[in-house]
Parts: structure tokens; sequence; C-alpha cells
């Protein structure tokens, strides 16, 4: 299997770098740039190797900085942003504070002839974020690129092929960013794109019915799509050794607790344990209205509510968890013994005895994860659900929590979701929120004082950034005169048409 290796120096867009690289078709790996030496990368045998960008100026001896020997390896190198700079000073080149001409967002870009180039016009739009610059050249190296402000907006020494780039390809505002990273990865590493996902999930199912061959093993299925894909993977592996233990806290969306029983009770046939515990986690939450102290209720609840019910299994001999890639790389581990930064049931070690931990997913963005749920026969609807917060519709309610409002919040969420859903091409991330401001409305001639409902949607390739997406009219009335009409104590709607920045999707 072809692979990439992202060298992460704290750049923010390091994940979508290598997911843009496994669009490709090509395997991408995200490795901290202390953690890997040159021989390692060597000796690894990686097709490329793609610099990320990061936050310091690389003049600065407190800055990320790696051995220049890598540049002699004889494998095709690109820097993004400061990985161009960096780059650059380990060549022998200059880079300098832009002071006033730092350049941030659309920026015109000028193109000379390269192979990175290649097919794609000598004007575009490019994403600039940068306020140091290269200077000074490195011997060997060229520009092939320019803006008004940058004199050096890339630079290239083909006889080394070193390639860097001023901007950022990976991001959807900088015009033929795709096509740039496909030149680097066809036209200068080589590679052919030999890895899809189908394959890949295949593989897995086989690794697994080996490994695990006679051992029970146990998941929390929290009914997401990660923890969901990894049971119906793992079913597949070892059938009734999995144990599922679906912990339903009472705050999940109109009828998903049922459609995740279904799910798995029905089509897959292994082994679901449905633990009921809206009441203790409301009791957890009452008069609680700081969201980040709803999230740490949550979290523990869940972790009791687990143990409780695992413990009386017996024996597991592994635990498995839904982590994904993302989960990997900002924890900054990647070993199993220490992933309890970012695992979704941490302290489960000390209750329940097993002898390992598996994670089928550990090594696939969201996007894969999606497509091996199809694979596997996941229903769609499952599969594609829109992304929803750990603590469910608790931090889509703002203020405290209680029965009532997570009923009216349900049945005006449902609403909204399904008149979007009738809408030709849909937003990547719909949903209501239940405000906690109460206005005056008039209903049947009489007065009103009822709550006022939310609605949010936005466009986004990322979730990085993102815009507010702009349903047709007519669908936001029909949402309205329905939210107003069927849902009790709501008097109001509004939209929301925040984009990210500044605002967040979540309103918590």
């Amino acid at each position: 299997m072809e692979k990439v290796l992202v060298l992460d120096f704290g750049g923010q867009y390091n994940q979508l770098i290598a997911r843009r690289v496994r669009e490709q078709h090509i395997y991408a790996e995200i490795k901290p740039y202390d953690r890997i030496t040159p021989e390692e990368i060597k000796k690894a045998k990686y097709k490329g190797v793609i610099f990320t960008g990061g936050p310091n100026s690389v003049y600065d001896p407190a800055s990320p900085h790696y051995d220049p020997e890598v540049l002699n390896l004889g494998i095709p190198i690109l820097g993004i942003c400061y990985g161009a700079q960096l780059m650059a000073f380990m060549a022998g080149g200059t880079v300098s504070d832009a002071g006033e001409s730092g350049e941030y967002g659309k920026t015109k870009l000028s193109l000379s002839k390269s192979t990175i180039f290649r097919g794609i016009p000598s004007g575009i739009d490019c994403w600039m974020s940068h306020r140091d610059f290269i200077s000074k050249l490195p011997d060997g190296f060229k520009t092939i690129a320019v803006t008004d402000k940058c004199p050096c907006a890339a630079m290239s020494d083909v006889k080394r092929k070193l390639y860097a780039v001023q901007f950022h390809p990976e991001v959807t505002h900088t015009e033929y960013g795709r096509e740039i990273l496909t030149n680097f990865l066809y036209g200068v590493c080589g590679c052919s794109g030999d890895w899809y996902v189908e394959d890949y999930t295949g593989e897995l199912i086989e690794k697994y019915k080996t490994e695990l061959a006679g051992k029970k093993v146990l998941l929390a299925l929290s009914g997401g799509v990660d923890s969901s894909v990894a049971a119906a993977l793992l079913s597949k592996a070892v059938g009734d050794n999995l144990t599922c233990v679906f912990v339903d806290h009472g705050l999940l969306r109109k009828g998903e607790g049922d459609i995740v029983e279904k799910t798995f009770s029905g089509r897959f046939g292994l082994n679901l344990i449905r633990v009921n515990a809206k009441d203790r986690f409301l009791e957890k939450l009452a008069g609680v209205k700081e969201p980040e102290q709803k999230r740490k209720i949550i979290g523990e609840e869940f972790i009791r509510v687990f143990e409780a019910e695992a413990s009386k299994i017996g024996h597991v001999d592994v635990l498995a968890q839904g982590t994904i890639y993302p989960d990997v790389i900002e924890s900054g581990k990647g070993d199993s013994a220490v992933i309890k930064s970012h695992h979704n049931v941490g302290g489960l070690p000390s209750v329940i005895s097993f002898d390992e931990i598996v994670e089928p997913l550990r090594d696939l963005f969201k996007d894969e994860v999606r497509s091996a749920g199809e694979i596997l026969g996941l229903p769609r609807e499952l599969v594609w659900r829109q992304p929803f917060p750990g603590p469910g519709l608790a931090v889509r309610i703002i203020g405290d929590i209680t029965e009532e409002k997570l009923d009216t919040l349900r049945e005006a969420d449902a609403i909204f979701r399904e008149e979007v859903g009738k809408c030709e091409v849909l937003p990547d991330q719909f949903f209501a929120v239940l405000t906690d401001t109460r206005t005056v409305g008039v209903m049947g001639d009489a007065r009103t004082y009822g709550y006022t409902v939310a609605l949010r949607a936005v466009t986004t390739d990322d979730f990085m950034t993102a815009t507010w997406t702009k349903i047709p009219y007519d669908v936001l009335e029909t949402a309205s005169n329905r939210i107003t009409n069927e849902v009790l104590g709501v008097s109001r709607v509004v939209f929301d048409i925040s984009s990210k920045p500044p605002a967040t999707v979540e309103w918590e």
C-alpha cells in the first residue's frame, strides 16, 4: 500500500491535508514532527512527505524545526505555509518578517510553469495566512508563484523533487487546490492510487476474525456513527462473541433510540443490551445551566451506567471502541495503551477485567467511516446521520434541562429536519435549538408567552469553517408554521444566519 506522510508542525489544517490525500486513493498518515526521524521516514518507504503549516516563525529558536537531512532522502516533499518557510530555512534560504505586508484570506496568485501547476490557469485565487515570507531562496530553488505582496508564493527544486507553497491548497477557498495536490501526488511522487475504503474494510474483518477468534468483546454503543460502524464490523468478525451496551440517556433526537435498537437487534442479530437511563441522567442534570458542566455530568454518568451493566456480563477479553483517526491525532498518541485522553469510556479499565483494547476504526476519518458503514450494510439514515454532540440535546437546550423542554425540542427539531429533508440539496448540518428566551405571542385571540426556537443550517466542507445555508423561504415558512402550530409552548421561530467564524456550528 502506497503511503504519504503528513508531518505535523502544529498546523490547524493537518487533518484536512491528510483527507485531501486520501481522497486521491492514497493512504496518508499524520505524525508529529518530533515523533519520527528521517531514517524512520526512509525505512517506512513513504511515496512523499508533506510539511504542514504552523503558528510559529522558523527563525525563532523555540519554533518547531526538523533535521535538514530529510531534504536529501530522495523522497518528494511539499511544504505548505510554515512548512514552505521551514523547507527554505533548512535548505539555507532566508525567512523574514513581512510586517504590514502579511497576507490573510483570499489572495490573487500568479503561477509559472511547474509540474504541480500542470493544467491550472496562470492566475487563480488562493488562501493565504502568513506574516513571514521567504525573502531569499535557497540554492537550487526557483520561484514558481508570486502575489502582489509576496515575492515567493511558491518555489521548487525540481532536481531534488522539493516543492513549497506559501498558500493553503488543501482548503476549498484556494482555486484548483485539489488539482495542485493531485499533481504533486501523481506527477511528482509517482503514486498510482491503490487505497480504497472497500478493500480496507474487508481486510479489517479478516484481520479481526483471526486476532479475536474465541475472545469475548464488549463495545459501548452510543448510537453515533463511529460506534455503530465499529459494532457492524466487529459483528461480522466475531459474531456472537460481541456484546454491545447501548446507554440511552434520554437526550437523543426523536425516535433515535428505537432506531439504534431495531438496527442492531434485527439486522445483525448481535447481543445488545439497551439501558434506558433517562431518569438517572435528568436527575443529575436538574438545575444545571452551564454547558461545560452539562457535558461533564453526562460523560461521567455514562461511564457509571456502562460500568454497572458491563459488570453483569462477567469476564471480558477485549474492550472495543469507536475511536477514529482524528481522536488519535488530537490526543497526540499512537499507542492504544495510552488512549485515555480520547476514548469514549475512560476509566473502565479499573472496573472491568479485559486483556486488550481494540479500535477497528482508528485509522479512518469520519467520511471514510461513513463509507465503511454503507459497505457493511448499515441503513443510510444511520450512517449519514448529521454530526450530533455527545451530550445530545442537552447542549441544544439553552439553560436547564427538563423532560418538558426535551419533548418540545424533539418535536420542533423533527419538524425542521422533515421539511428541510424535502429540499433537493441538503445542508451539511441542520437542527433546532430551544433557547431560554420567552416571547409574547397571540394564538386564538389569546396572549401567549412561549419559547423561542432557533433553526440552524450550515454548509461546510470540513466543519472548520461553515457558512449559513440559504434555505428556501417557503421551506422556512412551512417549518415555522408547523412548529408554532404543532409544538405546544413555542410562540416564535427564528433562523440563525451566523457563519463560522465568528460563530460555531452548535450554540453551546
